[in-house]
């Protein structure tokens, strides 16, 4: 069963800037796409952004051009640099496996990273 570790989340003032970084228990060159989520107090979770094998990435509208997924298969890691935080960006974020064709995870969650974004 693949695990992740969630980290780089904290407090930051709205207009800052966060690396998450996600790291996975097995080789991320066999991982097809994985994808970053967060869900918010009293929200369900949400796709953020996601990354193919090839690198093809795609993200949320309301994160678009703010925020950028990256991934390392040498160390087995998936980035989310995040730059013009919002308030509404505030969320527990985690990554996971994603099916492309619908951005949905597919494996169990780790113990995210909250991010957390004052006005």
């Amino acid at each position: 069963q693949v695990q992740f570790v969630e980290s780089g989340g904290g407090l930051v003032q709205a207009g800052g800037s966060l690396r998450l970084s996600c790291g996975v228990s097995r080789s991320t060159v066999s991982i097809n796409a994985i994808g970053w989520y967060r869900q918010a107090p009293g929200k369900q979770r949400e796709f953020v952004a996601g990354i193919s094998s090839g690198g093809t990435t795609n993200y949320e509208d309301s994160v678009k051009g703010r925020f950028t997924i990256s991934r390392d298969n040498a160390k087995n890691t998936v980035y989310l640099q995040m730059n013009d935080l919002k308030p509404e960006d505030t969320a527990v974020y985690y990554c996971n496996i994603m099916l492309r064709a619908t951005s949905r995870p597919v494996a169990s969650w780790g113990q995210g990273t909250q991010v957390t974004v004052s006005s």
